[in-house]
């Protein structure tokens, strides 16, 4: 075969899987378009057939409802609890991750197969002594119930964990010759090489508690400390669902997480490449 038959071929199907991926695209994306202009459709023009797939006369008034229940507040506990728990996940998993990686004493692999093992249990599992425990703590319906439990997350330890065992052992010598002690260490070497794992583990700390409703719900019965994902759900009624507000909520909900991504995206899409070839 000639090499100008191959390079036609190979640029048809090049064409061809571009014009997939756009298709593709277009499926996953058309659901946030919907529920993006849909907040902006009063409750008549959300449910109409045969729809309306733009708002003609776009309008506020499902965001002014959303705020006039409470939902500044629901949104700062959200931002709250989320921040606070990616920044106690991140602080707790960078050493933990570090010394069972670089560290040898006894018991090490035992404690890192519990953290697996850990990482294979659902929550609902331990859900009711979680619950007990933390209202033995006095934090019961406070946002405090919501961040503790995600500190110590297995999957974060493990995450650094990998990351750190690619650290040359050479530098870690060096710098205990030259005198660095184990947190000048850990704050001068050990995470800037491990950077992109703490971004992606920033973003998944960060959605994780963000989208974890479940615990919420659990933890969580006054009003005022409600969550957004929370108290969005609390304004759909049994027998009439006003789909306009809901869908003003969702974006709402759904806006600080696509700035935390852009935010660190460089750090994600790194920390998801070299954690996808690193042992």
């Amino acid at each position: 075969m000639s090499s100008s038959r191959r390079g036609k071929r190979r640029s048809t199907g090049d064409a061809l899987a571009m014009v997939f991926l756009c298709l593709l695209s277009v499926v996953f994306i058309f659901p946030f378009y919907w529920v993006i202009t849909g907040g902006f459709k009063d409750q008549r023009l959300t449910i109409q057939l045969p729809p309306q797939w733009f708002p003609v006369k776009p309008t506020l008034s499902n965001y002014v409802r959303l705020f006039d229940n409470s939902a500044g507040v629901w949104l700062l506990n959200s931002v709250f609890t989320s921040l606070t728990a990616m920044l106690l996940v991140c602080g707790v998993s960078v050493p933990a991750g570090y010394v069972l990686a670089k560290k040898r004493f006894h018991g090490r692999s035992m404690i890192f197969a519990m953290f697996v093992a850990a990482m294979a249990l659902p929550k609902q599992v331990i859900l009711v002594p979680l619950v007990r425990l933390v209202s033995s703590w006095g934090f019961h319906n406070t946002l405090a119930a919501v961040i503790l439990p995600a500190v110590g997350w297995p999957f974060g330890i493990f995450l650094i964990k990998q990351f750190s065992q690619t650290i040359p052992g050479e530098i870690l010598e060096a710098a205990k010759i030259d005198g660095c002690s184990e947190l000048r260490t850990l704050m001068h070497i050990v995470v800037p090489m491990v950077k992109p794992g703490i971004g992606a583990l920033a973003i998944f700390t960060f959605i994780n508690t963000w989208n974890d409703y479940f615990m919420q719900l659990i933890m969580l019965n006054s009003r005022s400390r409600l969550t957004l994902p929370l108290g969005v759900a609390t304004m759909q009624q049994e027998f009439a669902t006003n789909y306009g507000v809901l869908m003003a909520g969702a974006t709402l909900a759904a806006l600080p997480i696509l700035i935390v991504f852009f935010v660190f995206q460089q750090y994600f899409t790194q920390g998801i490449t070299m954690g996808s070839v690193k042992g």
